[in-house]
């Protein structure tokens, strides 16, 4: 029998979208489903730093993967125009990939310079420890989509995931470096969802 992948993810749904949301949904989302890319970040909650790379990038295809419908809607509001639900210059290398980022990586011959994963759920329970993204499989599986000098940029506000990765990496072929300073901040570093200090950063590399 075929082995069952595991989800790593929490709900699809949240609270109830906006009309104006459900119709980029409906009739937005689908023009943007990507199929290659430069760039891509995993889990971009509602897509700050997506729009951060593609402002800072705009020659570059952004793809953002999130399953978190609510977070997909956040992001389709922000890159349109709301008088015309068009999607605006500086945002016109933002592709959306609404679904599991495993899905989209079996379709794709991408080979992307920077992979980042920030602050995924760390799934703190030992009965779920399972559900954890960044494992070993999952990080040798991401690799293959490197180009030779590119990068997986990881960020986690929770320690004990951060040593849990460390120790994935050990059954990769990666080499880790931990920056010296924050590459990034986002909204969950503000929120402090750990009780943490600061974020941790890896930076992954063949």
């Amino acid at each position: 029998m075929e082995k069952q992948e595991i989800r790593t993810f929490g709900r699809r749904h949240g609270k109830k979208l906006s009309a104006r949301q459900q119709d980029l949904i409906n009739n937005l989302l689908p023009a943007l489903k990507p199929t290659t890319g430069d760039i891509l970040e995993i889990g971009f909650g509602a897509g700050e730093h997506v729009r951060e790379l593609a402002r800072a990038m705009p020659n570059k295809i952004i793809i953002g993967a999130e399953p978190f419908m609510n977070g997909v809607a956040s992001l389709l509001s922000a890159i349109t125009d709301p008088n015309t639900n068009r999607v605006m210059d500086e945002y016109s290398g933002i592709r959306i990939w609404a679904d599991d980022v495993r899905d989209f990586l079996r379709t794709t011959d991408s080979k992307f310079s920077q992979i980042w994963v920030l602050h995924p759920d760390p799934w703190p329970k030992a009965r779920h420890e399972k559900r954890r993204l960044l494992s070993a499989e999952f990080l040798n599986t991401l690799s293959k989509y490197l180009v030779p000098d590119g990068e997986i940029i990881i960020g986690t506000d929770h320690w004990e995931y951060f040593d849990w990765i460390l120790e994935q990496i050990k059954d990769t072929d990666l080499t880790a470096t931990i920056p010296d300073m924050e590459i990034i901040q986002t909204r969950y570093q503000h929120k402090n969802k750990a009780g943490t200090d600061a974020p941790k950063y890896l930076i992954l590399t063949h």
